[in-house]
């Protein structure tokens, strides 16, 4: 089949979706498919991407909230580049503009959905939630669900990458929502990687010793991902039993995190690791990954920490609680470092090296891309082909 994907954010310096569909790209050859994605860029240019894969951007203004990325300026060009290719199979990558231009196309192409993004949870639920409960906040968004239910209608999957997601959806009213988690790609991460030097000198740099438990936090500095919560619930849990925290990442909200940790000698700050083996070596050398951000679709940092035998603290909203639970560690009430620290105390009193052992045992089945994309095509085939019948 010819795929096309419609994916509003992706960007040359993007991020967790670029990452994505860059591999889908070259997973599409594999299944005997044509994957063409069109993105907003600078101006109309093709990128050839290997056997049968490429991007088609087409001109977009640069979002003013973040000059990294642009969008679509109106449905006609999204509609005229799908004209153009003529589909067997369209993709709608977000929520907002693009899947209503994909939802009204002329074309009779079966089109998908796939929910990359949860807007409710990163914006609505976060900034309301500490005055109103989700039930309210969905009350008052419910033009946004009413906008979903629509979409629903029009399309023939709505593919969500985690239960969690899924389960919501469902119950704000969406009918045709299936379950497609994520997965990691095959052979970067792995408890083989582990060393117990690095981990010792993590903890030396803490300011505290072997003892001590190694917990690793990765992601962007930003708002949703609530690292200074995490930096409070660690140095809360700090009181009680030695830990030590590793924070890896950059953004935006950088200065605000340097601001928060402080002075604190327990907490160590380092920047973006971009070499993956440096990467995998550092998350297998700690003793858990804790996360923050209860808004994540799958959280492939999650899936990464577990393919490399770590059991997670986490949220237990979103698509980290998912795999928190999965990996035998511990979730806590979103949003809430005080339940956060208890988490952190409760996984250490379990014993942080039988959990971990235990973890590294559960490491290979972890969830890989090649699942997750041999499942997202069987899926689109059988929808194309009850199309075909039907025409």
């Amino acid at each position: 089949m010819r795929i096309v994907d419609v994916c509003a954010f992706y960007a040359p310096r993007g991020g967790g979706v670029k990452t994505y569909v860059d591999r889908k790209l070259a997973a599409g050859a594999a299944h005997g498919h044509e994957i063409i994605v069109v993105a907003p860029g600078e101006d109309y240019r093709t990128e050839m991407r290997g056997e049968g894969a490429r991007i088609e951007w087409v001109p977009g203004p640069k979002m003013p909230f973040d000059r990294n990325y642009r969008y679509f300026a109106d449905q006609e060009t999204i509609h005229a580049a799908l004209d153009r290719l003529r589909p067997d199979f369209v993709e709608a990558s977000s929520p907002w503009r693009a899947a209503e231009a994909v939802a009204s196309w002329r074309g009779s192409a079966p089109r998908a959905l796939f929910m990359h993004a949860d807007p409710l949870a990163a914006y609505a639920y976060r900034w309301f939630g500490p005055v109103a409960s989700r039930e309210a906040i969905d009350r008052g968004f419910d033009w946004f669900w009413r906008h979903l239910r629509r979409l629903d209608a029009r399309y023939d999957l709505v593919v969500s990458p985690s239960r969690s997601l899924a389960d919501r959806l469902a119950e704000g009213g969406l009918r045709q929502v299936v379950t497609n988690p994520l997965g990691i790609a095959s052979g970067e991460f792995a408890p083989a990687h582990r060393d117990e030097g690095l981990r010792a000198e993590l903890l030396r740099r803490c300011n505290l010793g072997p003892e001590a438990a190694l917990l690793i936090g990765l992601g962007r500095h930003a708002p949703e991902k609530r690292w200074p919560m995490v930096v409070d619930a660690c140095m809360a849990a700090g009181v009680e039993r030695p830990v030590g925290l590793v924070l890896v990442g950059g953004g935006r909200d950088k200065a605000k995190v340097v601001r928060h940790v402080g002075g604190n000698p327990h907490v160590l700050l380092l920047a973006p690791v971009t070499d993956r083996p440096a990467l995998a070596r550092l998350l297998a050398s700690g003793d858990a990954l804790i996360h923050g951000c209860e808004a994540e679709t799958f959280c492939l940092v999650a899936a990464e920490a577990r393919a490399s035998g770590l059991p997670l603290i986490a949220p237990d909203l979103g698509g980290a609680a998912d795999q928190a639970r999965d990996s035998g560690g511990e979730v806590y009430r979103a949003a809430d470092a005080a339940s956060a620290a208890q988490a952190v105390v409760r996984l250490i009193d379990r014993g942080v090296a039988l959990l971990g052992a235990e973890a590294r045992a559960r490491a290979g089945g972890t969830r890989r891309l090649d699942a997750h994309f041999a499942e997202l095509f069987a899926g689109y085939e059988a929808v194309a082909g009850r199309a075909r019948v039907a025409a």
